[in-house]
């Protein structure tokens, strides 16, 4: 048994979001007994968290609530279907504490519907990506307006998760369905120690339209070894992709790169929560833009030897709107897989 299974940094004792339920670690972050964790069954209930609270700053406007089906559907809508098809039964999404308001009056409150078209139910839960979770030694500058990144946001979910297996994708990100039978097939099978990732090939999720950020992934044997942000990848007029910040350097095409589609057992906000505070204690006073970005614990564990991470590799051709320019070629491919039968005529009920 990996070092993982059992011991676990301690906690910061603090409530999230006005319902969050923590189980209290024993001395020295160690799991007291009987806390179901030893024994936990991730075959049994699996969540899914879309990380929806971006500023998306690049786009121009709030991309997560973008319409872009036949229906005006948003991209979480293709990612709740997809998942509950795979096998999950509860979507959490991570919100801005000002969007809520904006889902209440676009959405009638329910930015999901909680059930598919063929009458599968599925639970929804909004938890606030709230500056209020942070540990209560960091103050956070008055001046700083960017959210701490997605290591924070899949963290400010752990009391919507409770107890289950759970995976985190973007909000902005249009996944593919056979990601999500991947990846759900492994969340299942996930053992204390293990974690899963989708690695999508490097040439089919660049933009033509500007950078795009990614991890840039190391896998040896079906593992991943490390993983790397390259923050400003680009697809060249040459066909090459090259990244801003080493133009040098050509990246081959089938590069593995994450998407932020990763699946954990619920032990791991505790990993998340002693990352967030050495990262907070890190900070210059007065930083505004450093984030706490979900790849950096987890390369963290795996090198470590405390988390082994399989890998599943998909063809899938990604979609998204990183850049307002985006936004017909995803419609576009929308539109063609409603066509095909891949999605039924509308997902509005």
């Amino acid at each position: 048994m990996l070092p993982f299974a059992r011991r676990l940094p301690g906690g910061f004792g603090r409530l999230d979001n006005r319902r969050f339920i923590m189980v209290k670690l024993g001395s020295g972050g160690v799991l007291p007994p009987n806390t179901g964790m030893e024994r936990l069954d991730c075959s049994m209930q699996t969540a899914l968290v879309i990380m929806a609270a971006g500023l998306g700053s690049r786009f121009g406007g709030v991309k997560q609530m973008e319409g872009l089906g036949p229906h005006g559907e948003i991209l979480m809508e293709y990612a709740a279907y997809d998942a509950v098809r795979a096998g999950y039964d509860k979507i959490v999404v991570v919100v801005a504490p000002g969007m809520r308001q904006a889902i209440d009056e676009r959405f009638g409150g329910a930015l999901l519907p909680g059930r598919l078209p063929d009458g599968t139910p599925y639970e929804v839960e909004y938890a606030v990506q709230d500056n209020a979770l942070l540990p209560s030694f960091y103050a956070v500058p008055p001046e700083r307006t960017k959210p701490f990144g997605t290591g924070f946001a899949a963290y400010c979910a752990r009391s919507a998760v409770g107890n289950r297996c759970f995976s985190v994708i973007n909000a902005d990100d249009f996944y593919g369905a056979d990601a999500f039978v991947q990846m759900h097939r492994r969340l299942t099978a996930l053992q204390p120690g293990e974690g899963a990732m989708v690695a999508y090939r490097l040439r089919n999720t660049v933009s033509p339209n500007g950078t795009v950020s990614r991890g840039i992934c190391t896998v040896e044997d079906g593992c991943l070894r490390a993983v790397r942000e390259a923050l400003k990848i680009r697809l060249c007029p040459d066909g090459q992709l090259r990244d801003d910040n080493d133009p040098d350097t050509v990246l081959p095409p089938d590069t593995p790169v994450s998407m932020n589609m990763w699946g954990f057992r619920p032990e791991f906000f505790a990993v998340l929560e002693q990352a967030l505070g050495e990262f907070l204690r890190s900070l210059p006073a007065g930083e505004l833009r450093r984030e706490f970005m979900l790849p950096t614990p987890i390369s963290q564990q795996i090198a470590q030897g405390s988390l082994q991470v399989q890998v599943a590799r998909t063809d899938a051709v990604w979609t998204g709107v990183t850049y307002q320019e985006d936004r017909a070629e995803t419609v576009a491919t929308l539109a063609r897989l409603h066509q095909s039968s891949a999605y039924p005529p509308s997902l509005r009920l």
